[in-house]
């Protein structure tokens, strides 16, 4: 596989990425590990492959649907040997799974002697971000957060960067995604992430309820009509539709964003209740499909009918 090289004069330890050296006139091409590949990792993988990078990844242990995300990719054995291979690892997890994920990197940089830079780029708070630089033990760190769709479903996503070695997480070859790098404090590419979200999904979550309420109290379409004087219904009945395949993780992030918010001294109780609010949707018929494969068809009465309802055993269904 051809792809960017990285070269250049210098020989000292830390020239190159994750601290390996570059050797002069010897052309090393950029490893990148996705850590891993669901929707979104698979998307950032696909985004650096079309630019040249190597990009490796495993799927042992992970869903069917996780390996078919991540077809095209190069795929190994296990996490030692993304980790062995990669000099750039791109950590995407759901936000309650960051905290373990980097333990499990660290022991496998241990077991492999692998010194790879590590970008943990999931919607956390600041101070979870010190807990999962820790966790590192020592390897290279860059913080990063996500704002927009996978560049696989749709070009634009900004990949915000912080810390001394956000750089090079920005120079590799993006192709549909746009690295921004915010300055040199880990941390503040997450604090933009809990602030973005809150605002994203804190009006999905809104609208979702709006939905629900207007639906038990067939109004639903004078509602929708009222709200179509500054949004598109259907587009917002299709957010609500997609956010419910993805609530079980919102849930934890949405208790991340109430613990950046206590930090900045207000009150974690609003998005608390979010975190309740997308954990009934997650028990919901709609929260067991995929994001890719919404219709995003469906009529916004049968988004806010469906969107609470549980499917039983027997096929039927049961209002919580």
């Amino acid at each position: 596989m051809s792809g960017p090289l990285v070269s250049g004069p210098c020989s000292l330890p830390g020239a190159g990425f994750g601290g390996r050296p570059r050797v002069d006139t010897v052309a090393i091409m950029t490893v990148v590990g996705i850590v891993s590949p669901g929707h979104m990792g698979a998307g950032l993988g696909h985004d650096l492959r079309d630019g040249g990078a190597r990009v490796v990844a495993t799927v042992a242990g992970r869903s069917a649907r996780t390996a078919r995300l991540a077809a095209g990719l190069e795929l190994l054995a296990d996490l030692d040997a993304v980790v062995a291979a990669a000099d750039v690892l791109l950590v995407v997890t759901p936000p309650g799974e960051a905290l373990a994920a980097a333990q499990a990197i660290a022991a496998a940089a241990a077991r492999t002697d692998a010194h790879p830079l590590v970008a943990d780029m999931n919607a956390v708070a600041p101070t979870t971000v010190d807990d999962i630089a820790a966790a590192l033990d020592g390897l290279e760190f860059v913080d990063g957060s996500i704002s927009g769709a996978p560049p696989t479903l749709r070009p634009g996503a900004r990949l915000y960067l912080s810390g001394p070695a956000a750089g090079q997480v920005a120079a590799l070859p993006w192709q549909a995604a746009k690295p921004i790098v915010v300055g040199p404090r880990t941390g503040s590419a997450s604090a933009v992430k809990m602030c973005t979200a809150s605002v994203y999904k804190g009006m999905v979550g809104l609208f979702s309820h709006a939905m629900v309420t207007a639906h038990a109290h067939d109004v639903l379409d004078t509602v929708l009509a009222d709200l179509a004087r500054t949004m598109a219904p259907q587009d917002a009945a299709t957010s609500v539709a997609v956010a419910a395949t993805k609530a079980d993780r919102y849930v934890p992030e949405m208790l991340q964003i109430a613990a950046t918010q206590a930090a900045a001294g207000l009150t974690p109780a609003l998005f608390e209740g979010f975190a309740a609010a997308y954990a009934a949707i997650a028990r919901g018929e709609l929260a067991a499909g995929d994001p890719e494969t919404v219709d995003v068809t469906m009529p916004p009465a049968q988004v806010a009918a469906r969107l609470l309802r549980s499917a039983d055993t027997h096929g039927t269904h049961q209002v919580p």
